[in-house]
């Protein structure tokens, strides 16, 4: 069994004396693996989560260098140390060029090797820690990120319920998926993420806005068309469906589609063959289709807005992303992350968030969501002059109704905030925890404000 704790240690060499007694030497403190052909040492390097490749330059058949190519280019963050018994500089050139971790001449001493490596392990221990930072509050591996082009960040039970439907979703590659929520939300982040993490993610993703084409180009380019077919058409086209073929297709706002294509639609998604138009030559292709709605498509159904067998056919699999507002713990991390994003893209380094900015937002129903929180977070980084993100950098409204704020004097901020405070100190008998639910804020945000303003813990005892 393998042990995940322990750096992976492959050694590639035809002398087969050397890998044993090598391996036999890292068995206490590495993970290690011999291999004494090049078919070997790559059987193992793709069965195995190598951290370390140890590499003779001469092998049967074969440079080194070549396989110092091939791992680097394939296999980018597994370190290369390049051992020889023919040594030169320009070989260690071109090994340190190539990029080899390092260069050791045969023969060489056990602790020459170990050392060596103890370099590489902390290089490496150093790689994993960034790429813990880079993930922290990220549901999705780094790899991931970059293949789906963004990031999906949250850590409230809500987000990740929805996070484990997509990885389901992703483990039937046929089944058709149906996402809904509000606007801004991040159903597309959700479509592609199946798509990527199921068999079609080497295939095509295709994603088409089902209200952004004009109705008289839809059949066309949904289904292709012939050379001739119609004026315009001076070339025989692929359609999204062919286009797709093993792949995915998203269909965003897919409850505008036009009535009279729906149909059309329905056919091809249940016999997986379609024909261009001007044509009369049926063509298989095997495409998903994850689409998704920010509207009531129940509600479309029953106004004859939108079929329901197609509805059946688009919803084998329902995927809802609730609001930003129901999953208040998600504002957090989300802000974070893009304020981040910003400074390091303004250059704007060590810019810090004040803690009364999330109390704050946790209040503000946020009709636009995730898409919203960024362009805030994107504003007030554009617009700071100092260090800190503060109150004035996100001028928001609270809407959530707090009746028992109404009648407070709005003139003076300071005042103002004391005796919402005093008022909801006195309601709930001075118990904070009531305190903060009803102001809308944490605990410890009540605590501090209540220094701040030298408000006393017990009844009777306030000073401004």
């Amino acid at each position: 069994m393998e042990n995940k704790d322990k750096i992976k240690i492959l050694i590639l060499d035809d002398e087969k004396q050397f890998t044993e007694e090598l391996s036999s030497f890292f068995e206490d403190d590495y993970e290690a693996y011999e291999a004494n052909n090049v078919g070997d040492g790559r059987r193992i390097l793709h069965e195995k989560n190598i951290d370390l490749l140890i590499l003779d330059v001469r092998l049967p058949g074969i440079s080194g260098l070549d396989i110092l190519k091939e791992v680097k280019e394939q296999k980018p963050a597994i370190e290369v140390i390049v051992i020889s018994a023919h040594g030169d500089m320009d070989t260690v050139i071109k090994a340190m060029r190539l990029g080899a971790f390092d260069y050791l001449r045969k023969p060489f001493r056990f602790i020459d090797i170990q050392i060596a490596i103890e370099r590489t392990q902390k290089y490496l221990q150093m790689q994993r820690k960034l790429k813990q930072m880079e993930e922290k509050n990220s549901l999705i591996s780094k790899t991931l990120e970059e293949k789906i082009e963004r990031q999906f960040i949250g850590v409230s039970p809500q987000i990740l319920k929805v996070f484990q439907q997509a990885k389901t979703a992703a483990q039937y590659p046929d089944a058709n998926v149906l996402i809904t929520g509000e606007s801004g939300t991040g159903k597309e982040n959700i479509a592609r993420i199946i798509h990527y993490s199921s068999q079609r993610k080497d295939n095509m993703f295709c994603a088409v806005n089902s209200s952004a084409i004009t109705e008289t180009l839809l059949e066309s380019e949904f289904f292709g068309h012939k050379k001739g077919s119609f004026t315009g058409a001076v070339n025989d086209k692929m359609g999204f469906f062919e286009v797709c073929n093993n792949g995915t297709l998203f269909l965003d706002e897919i409850a505008d589609m036009p009535f009279n294509l729906q149909a059309k639609i329905l056919r091809a998604t249940e016999e997986k063959v379609i024909t261009r138009v001007g044509d009369t030559v049926p063509i298989k292709t095997d495409f998903r289709i994850v689409s998704a709605t920010n509207h009531d498509i129940e509600k479309q159904v029953e106004e004859k807005k939108f079929r329901l067998d197609l509805l059946h056919r688009l919803n084998t699999l329902h995927i809802h992303i609730p609001p930003l507002r129901e999953r208040t713990a998600d504002i957090k991390p989300l802000l974070d992350y893009y304020v981040g994003l910003y400074a390091t893209r303004f250059n704007k380094p060590g810019i810090k968030i004040s803690e009364d900015i999330y109390d704050i937002l946790k209040t503000y129903d946020f009709p636009g969501n995730v898409r919203e929180l960024k362009n805030m977070a994107e504003r007030a980084v554009i617009l700071c002059q100092d260090n800190t993100l503060n109150l004035g950098d996100f001028p928001v409204k609270q809407t959530k109704n707090k009746e028992h704020v109404s009648s407070i004097d709005k003139v003076n901020l300071k005042s103002n905030e004391i005796k919402m405070i005093l008022e909801a100190l006195h309601s709930c008998n001075y118990n904070q925890t009531a305190a903060s639910n009803l102001l809308g804020i944490s605990r410890d945000a009540l605590i501090r404000k209540m220094k701040k303003y030298n408000i006393s813990a017990f009844k009777g005892k306030e000073n401004d």
